[in-house]
């Protein structure tokens, strides 16, 4: 039986590899991500993406945390109104432009050329597909994580670990660490709001990189194959019941459908 869980804490990313922003509440619709979640990318070199016929590519594609640990350095905010980003370092504004203008986007393409040219294939251009999402999957996903899992993690590796290295959309605590490799093909039930958990979770390098000091510092993957035999921490969900959702809210599971 599945113990009483909830929502610990929301986030969004709406720049593929850029800081995470927390939310309050989130309105989820069938088949699709967070509202604006990984909606932009900053291309390393060509890919050949067409804004106009956006098709998924690999995140190799794009400037990363798994390659490109310096982004977390940065702390990055998205205005939905004025699709305005701001890019802060240390506190201070060192970038803000409208990425929904071409003038914009070709600030914050000349920031990063700037600021990451030992980490460029090529020129660096901002990406962005109207409803398409830069995400790890090619499905539109809603990423969940146990903070007990969390927790298991940092006893493997003998450090407290920070959550959002795994950058989820969806904290939940109350459940035992890993009982989320169970809840494969079941359905989360959060209010009114479905999501059919469709697979759990393969990490990569990103998840070494302190999110907060842009240090390169741990080895979360090969932890979790020593320990576990296998390198996953958390599951992907699909939509498959609208509805909103917010700290705090219970989560039960219903069983497959």
């Amino acid at each position: 039986m599945t113990p009483p869980a909830e929502i610990a804490s929301l986030y969004r990313y709406p720049v593929k590899g850029l800081s995470p922003e927390p939310l309050q509440q989130v309105a989820l619709q069938i088949g699709q991500t967070f509202p604006a979640d990984r909606r932009y990318a900053i291309e390393n070199g060509p890919s050949g993406f067409d804004p106009a016929g956006p098709v998924w590519r690999p995140k190799t594609y794009y400037l990363m945390l798994m390659r490109n640990e310096r982004l977390a350095g940065y702390r990055t905010l998205f205005d939905d109104r004025s699709n305005i980003l701001t890019v802060r370092k240390d506190g201070e504004v060192v970038a803000a432009a409208d990425l929904e203008s071409a003038e914009g986007r070709e600030a914050i393409e000349q920031f990063f050329a700037t600021h990451f040219a030992d980490d460029l294939k090529g020129p660096p251009k901002l990406l962005s597909g109207g409803g398409h999402s830069f995400s790890d999957d090619v499905r539109k996903l809603v990423s969940i994580i146990n903070l007990e899992s969390v927790a298991a993690v940092g006893t493997m590796v003998g450090v407290p670990i920070n959550p959002l290295r795994f950058r989820a959309n969806v904290y939940l605590r109350g459940w035992p660490a890993w009982h989320e490799f169970d809840l494969v093909d079941q359905t989360v039930a959060i209010g009114d709001a479905r999501l059919k958990v469709v697979k759990t979770i393969t990490r990569c390098a990103a998840v070494n990189v302190d999110p907060e000091t842009a240090a390169r510092d741990l080895e979360i993957p090969a932890a979790l194959m020593r320990r576990l035999g296998r390198n996953e921490c958390g599951i992907f969900a699909e939509v498959i019941a609208g509805g909103t959702i917010g700290i705090g809210d219970a989560v039960a599971i219903e069983g497959p459908r």
